[in-house]
């Protein structure tokens, strides 16, 4: 990569990785609060563990729904203005989570909560495909991907500490969470519209020399990457390669999701307050962060993108079977720790894989897809957990139906593998240790 091309993705990377992953943090705690609110609101509203994995699921359904087509509008409208108003409708219904009253309201600001917030992270994904080589690509993603175990890392303790304002203005603690958690959204929805820039020939930022120069890179490696074989956008996002990358991605969510939502409740049984448990919850993410961008940079220096999806994921299922099968707190909690190192270090060099398979003209569908069905996951995965939970008194079988679907996540990446660019097609340019 010559100097002007290096210090353009240099400027990008200070200007617009920060935002994007403060915003996927804000995203990330208002999805999966619920988790901390319920070691309270489950009792005040009357909510079996089924019934609340149901509900929490559900935020999926409707980001499935529409991931779709908000990721097309966002190519048609822009991420400044589309990314801002996805943040500012899902702060109000985060928000509204503070106002349910039984199961039905409860499940109905879910739906919404996932309708509004749904095009976010493939609309980002996407995004960076429009400012980042591919040999840069895992490590940003695997900074912007490190926002979801840091929230769950900060949102811990906070959470727990905001659960004991109860009572304060009469309202309950956990109604007090939500309300709280959700302001940073609205402020948020502000400042990407004014910050953000949708593509390099538009920064004003950049030099004329920076910007054409990145914008050569970029057009470069586009040629490189597999030709488009389908007349119809609609027959591009149903290819083999995606559906099966969908699927991979179904399985990883899986085990991420149907662990974190009931991960205040696993730890709540060892006997602990609400705000010890908040401290603990957060440890295995600690190592989920230091994951998340070791495996990411890793995945770049070596220009691989299939074993560091697959050999995090085989982790992740031998933590979550481990994390079932151990009656210890200290060994169950380190179990977890590996589960989380594994399912989130395997998403950097997973979402560089996917999107060099793609073209241009099919990512900003294909991605959707990939995203839309694997985040079906995040419905699955608490719905199973909440139902082991309640007819069988433990969360064991649900641990382990989770290990399984990692392990059909590792073994459908290792055969699909990934689009390799043709030899020296991006190599020569770029010096990946830097």
């Amino acid at each position: 990569m010559n100097m002007l091309e290096e210090c353009a993705v240099k400027k990008a990377m200070r200007r617009l990785v920060p935002l994007v992953v403060i915003c996927y943090f804000v995203a990330c705690l208002d999805r999966v609060n619920v988790g901390f609110a319920a070691l309270e609101m489950n009792k005040d509203l009357g909510l079996t563990a089924a019934a609340f994995g149901f509900g929490s699921g559900l935020f999926f359904l409707t980001y499935f729904a529409l991931e779709v087509p908000s990721n097309l509008l966002l190519a048609r409208f822009g991420a400044r203005r589309w990314i801002a108003r996805i943040m500012f409708t899902w702060g109000l219904m985060s928000g509204g989570m503070a106002f349910v009253t039984n199961e039905t309201s409860f499940y109905t600001l879910r739906l919404l909560l996932g309708a509004a917030e749904a095009g976010f992270f493939p609309g980002i994904a996407f995004f960076l495909t429009l400012w980042f080589p591919a040999a840069y690509r895992a490590r940003v993603m695997g900074y912007f991907l490190a926002a979801a175990p840091l929230a769950l890392v900060f949102g811990g303790p906070v959470s727990g500490a905001l659960l004991g304002l109860d009572g304060f203005l009469g309202l309950a603690g956990w109604r007090w969470m939500f309300i709280i958690e959700a302001v940073p959204a609205l402020v948020l929805a502000g400042v990407v519209l004014a910050y953000l820039t949708d593509r390099p020939a538009i920064a004003a930022w950049l030099t004329t020399e920076e910007r054409k120069a990145l914008a050569e890179r970029l057009a470069i490696e586009e040629q490189d990457r597999p030709a488009v074989q389908h007349d119809s956008l609609f027959k591009a996002l149903f290819n083999p390669r995606v559906l099966f990358l969908s699927l991979a991605h179904f399985a990883i969510v899986l085990s991420i999701y149907g662990v974190s939502f009931f991960m205040p409740r696993i730890i709540k049984e060892f006997g602990l307050t609400n705000l010890q448990t908040g401290f603990v919850s957060s440890t295995p993410y600690i190592i989920a962060v230091i994951s998340l961008v070791w495996w990411g940079r890793r995945s770049d220096a070596k220009l691989e993108r299939r074993f560091h999806t697959a050999v995090p994921v085989l982790f992740a299922g031998a933590g979550l079977a481990a994390a079932a099968l151990l009656v210890d707190p200290t060994a169950k909690m380190i179990a977890f720790g590996v589960a989380a190192m594994g399912s989130f270090g395997a998403l950097p060099a997973f979402w560089s894989l996917s999107m060099n398979a793609l073209s241009t003209k099919q990512a900003p569908g294909a991605i959707a897809v990939i995203g839309a069905v694997g985040n079906l996951g995040g419905f699955v995965g608490p719905s199973v957990m909440g139902l082991a939970k309640d007819h069988t008194g433990t969360f064991t079988a649900g641990l382990l139906l989770l290990a399984g679907t990692a392990l059909v996540a590792a073994i459908i990446v290792l055969v699909i593998g990934g689009a390799r660019p043709r030899p020296g097609a991006y190599r020569q340019h770029v010096s990946p240790s830097k």
